[in-house]
């Protein structure tokens, strides 16, 4: 995992669609970032944010929908 001071340089950013819509517990991932997953707070979109390794982002995911990992 790496800290990223200043996140509002990265593009490609989205929310989670676990997220609720009323503003609150709200995750925002970046595509397009070879070899890392930038995740941040959507109600803070400059920063910080942590930069997870591909790999482990995509091992967390599958955890998740599977039910292994509760919300």
């Amino acid at each position: 995992m790496k800290s990223i001071p200043d996140a509002t340089a990265m593009s490609g950013w989205r929310k989670s669609s676990y997220s609720n819509g009323e503003g609150a517990e709200c995750v925002e991932v970046a595509d397009g970032h070879p070899g890392v997953v930038p995740v941040r707070d959507s109600k803070r979109p400059h920063g910080p944010a942590v930069g997870f390794p591909a790999d482990s982002w995509s091992s967390f995911i599958v955890a998740v929908k599977s039910g292994e990992l509760e919300r």
